[in-house]
């Protein structure tokens, strides 16, 4: 077959000039910007905070983790976030099967020596000179996209039947799964399983089947917390958090702790006590620990209203755009966004078990924050196309 380099330099030119020019004369939903704007800005400013005594302690700068989030995570997100912004979202759907195998590479990457990377007792973090990634973050928007694309390209009654519809995506969730379940990483494995299986539904998925992967998944938690002691301990600390308070129960008590020193107005920007050596991973998981009690209960009700807000912007958006790829993908991409908050912010609050996720957009870490920016570039993009609707 005879290689079209002039064709392909033409469809390269095509795509630059959809990204540097935009693609159509629709204005994108500013109201939804300011409102990524705000939670963004005030992610980086809490970091600020719980990150000084940890900070201190470990790099001898206090603002070390605001200042990494920024050079790796909020710059080249911001840079995603304008180019998927201003791209064509359709165009996704033509890179769904190279998402998918960026995907996979990704996360078999992280088992291959002197690449992967581990920390405690997972192995999810990929090193290329110097650069830390963690794949499992990136493949919570490429597989997504990948998802949403073969979704929408299949009639209802196709996705209703077994063989052409339910298997292959069991099929390829469980890959996904698999390899994420490796690692191991239970909470991102479940965020990627309950985001797929909401566009699954959306899209037409027989209830039925649905029914039969909820059992399967129940019996398969079952066995994966046989497997591993240290997911029965947080079964049991999470029904009986009064057990071992200096132990296995420390975690959960020393959040409870926090989140209630803030009472109404909170201790003050800056005046938490529990971020010096008392709660483990303020910068990370228990970050909303700290929003607590330093800010208390109203704002940290307010913070969680903010969230509310960008849901019913998003799904309002969705309600109105032009075709199902749009609609899918975001209802895609807010779900992820939806379910991750619930399982951070209700672990903290001690209604599920502790699951070790971030917090969307506040938790330190470069690789999430990156992703949570394009995805948001993604809902911008498709806001432009519902006002042109």
């Amino acid at each position: 077959m005879k290689f079209d380099l002039k064709n392909l330099r033409q469809k390269a030119k095509a795509w630059i000039k959809d990204v540097v020019s935009g693609h159509d004369a629709g204005q994108p939903d500013w109201y939804l910007v300011c409102l990524f704007a705000i939670l963004t800005l005030f992610g980086l400013a809490i970091l600020s905070s719980a990150g000084v005594a940890v900070g201190l302690q470990r790099f001898n700068d206090g603002y070390w983790h605001v200042k990494h989030q920024i050079i790796f995570g909020l710059l080249p997100g911001l840079l995603l976030f304008v180019i998927f912004s201003r791209l064509n979202y359709y165009r996704l759907k033509s890179l769904a099967v190279p998402f998918l195998a960026v995907s996979i590479i990704l996360l078999a990457l992280v088992f291959m020596p002197g690449i992967g990377a581990g920390y405690g007792t997972a192995k999810s973090w990929i090193n290329f000179f110097g650069y830390s990634l963690q794949p499992s973050e990136v493949v919570k928007l490429t597989f997504l996209i990948y998802l949403v694309s073969w979704l929408s390209s299949r009639k209802v009654q196709h996705l209703k039947d077994f063989n052409t519809g339910f298997l292959p995506f069991i099929f390829v969730l469980g890959i996904i799964t698999l390899l994420i379940m490796l690692e191991p990483d239970m909470g991102t494995m479940s965020i990627i399983a309950a985001t797929s299986l909401v566009v699954y539904f959306v899209a037409g998925g027989s209830w039925k089947h649905l029914s039969w992967l909820s059992v399967a998944g129940a019996f398969g938690i079952w066995m994966l917390i046989k497997m591993a002691p240290y997911r029965a301990q947080r079964l049991t600390i999470f029904l009986h958090p009064e057990l071992e308070p200096l132990g296995i129960g420390y975690h959960i008590n020393q959040a409870l702790l926090a989140v209630g020193s803030g009472r109404l107005f909170g201790l003050g920007f800056g005046h938490s006590r529990q971020k010096f050596a008392y709660l483990p991973e303020v910068t990370g998981d228990s970050i909303f620990a700290i929003v607590s009690e330093e800010f208390g209960f109203f704002i940290a009700t307010a913070f969680i209203i903010l969230l509310v807000m960008i849901v019913l912007r998003v799904l309002k958006n969705a309600l109105h755009c032009p075709d199902q790829f749009g609609r899918l993908l975001s209802i895609g991409i807010i779900s992820w966004f939806i379910i991750q908050s619930f399982l951070n912010i209700g672990a903290i609050v001690a209604i599920v078990p502790l699951t070790g996720v971030p917090l969307p957009f506040i938790s330190y870490g470069g690789t999430s924050l990156m992703m949570c920016l394009a995805a948001a570039g993604i809902l911008v993009n498709i806001s432009k196309q519902v006002e042109n609707n």
